[in-house]
């Protein structure tokens, strides 16, 4: 599972919490979160979204 974090304003989408609230289920990959989805903090759409590299 990756996470993936807002370039404008550092909110975080973990693919495995996913985000119940908004209608993705926790294990949705980010490739499945809908192309309509935007930042629930700031707004902008999943093209201003990075993915993060996290250490082991």
């Amino acid at each position: 599972m990756r996470k993936w974090e807002c370039v404008v304003c550092g909110f975080r989408y973990d693919e495995a919490n996913g985000m119940p609230e908004h209608g993705i289920a926790p294990g949705t990959s980010w490739e499945d979160v809908p192309d309509a989805w935007f930042c629930p903090d700031c707004g902008v759409g999943k093209a201003e979204f990075e993915m993060l590299l996290v250490a082991a």
